[in-house]
């Protein structure tokens, strides 16, 4: 797949043009796809997909959301789901600054020679968001390209949107998050030192290094697919939490990884969210703990079987 970064200047569209999903795509959900899926039938030009790092909300004030995916992850979903070319838009000022129609004739025309463009109802882009789905079709008139709105999918009563999926990451919610992503979510993280307490106990974990700007679900036991850089996966059991039974302070990520006894210290992980077994609980003793983990480990190997 084809990966274009940097001021669309410098861009070089391929021949025959393309067609262009658009949109930030975080966590490329099945709404996302669905709106790939709107440029099955274009014949002709490359399929790809217009998206912005960083996150459009960093740049217009407030808090920016976690994010579902890393840039990158984004990039190779957006090629597992079939499209050939991701081009990365610099949300910066100046592309904040733009008006709807300076976006289209620098990014879309001028940069990627756009023939047909697909993005989601209630799609926005512009300054200020001035520009909508109606602005959008009326350029794609004046300057040569289709236009497709895709209606929001909705599963099991609930739009599928990337804040959708956070809030239900945000309560634990990790199963129906993955019906409306498609797959378990995922977090990636390097290994780092922890107080070695897990080993001690029988039940050695690894502890994460999970960048902040990640959307990790609610604190809480969960079963768990973990990627090792290897390409091995194996079952395991997760703890996000501040360790209460220890007095804990900082929240963090550890993982049990089943029927493996090697050193993980500095390499990259990705844990896969399954399901999750039970809120943080503070025990009265490390015994206590200890068997409650046991239970955890013997359910979320059930879990993981043949996932």
């Amino acid at each position: 797949m084809r990966v274009l970064r940097g001021a669309p200047e410098t861009w070089e569209a391929p021949e025959g043009g393309t067609a262009l999903a658009i949109g930030v795509f975080d966590g490329v959900h099945l709404g996302h796809r669905a709106v790939f899926a709107a440029l099955a039938d274009v014949d002709g030009p490359v399929r790809g997909a217009l998206t912005f790092d960083p996150n459009p909300a960093a740049v217009l004030g407030g808090d920016p959301p976690p994010q579902l995916t890393t840039l990158e992850r984004r990039i190779e979903l957006i090629g597992e789901a079939g499209l050939d070319l991701v081009a990365v838009a610099t949300f910066d000022d100046e592309l904040r600054r733009s008006s709807p129609e300076e976006f289209v004739r620098r990014h879309l025309v001028a940069g990627l020679d756009v023939r047909c463009v697909a993005v989601g109802a209630g799609f926005r882009f512009g300054h200020r968001a001035a520009g909508t789905t109606e602005t959008l079709a009326e350029l794609g008139e004046r300057y040569g390209f289709e236009t497709r709105v895709v209606p929001i999918l909705e599963i099991d009563g609930l739009p599928v949107r990337s804040s959708v999926i956070r809030e239900l990451l945000a309560r634990g919610e990790v199963e129906r998050a993955a019906t409306l992503l498609g797959r378990p979510h995922e977090i990636e993280g390097t290994v780092v030192p922890g107080d070695g307490r897990g080993r001690t106990i029988g039940i050695p974990t690894a502890n994460l290094s999970v960048t902040d700007r990640l959307a990790v679900p609610a604190r809480g036991v969960y079963a768990v697919k973990v990627e090792l850089a290897d390409g091995r996966r194996l079952g395991g059991v997760a703890n996000v939490g501040v360790r209460p039974t220890f007095d804990g302070g900082d929240l963090v990520v550890e993982v049990h990884v089943f029927d493996l006894d090697e050193d993980l210290y500095g390499l990259a992980l990705r844990v896969r969210w399954l399901a999750r077994l039970r809120g943080e609980r503070r025990f009265p003793d490390v015994e206590a703990l200890v068997r409650q983990i046991r239970r955890d480990v013997a359910v979320a190997r059930e879990l993981v079987e043949g996932r």
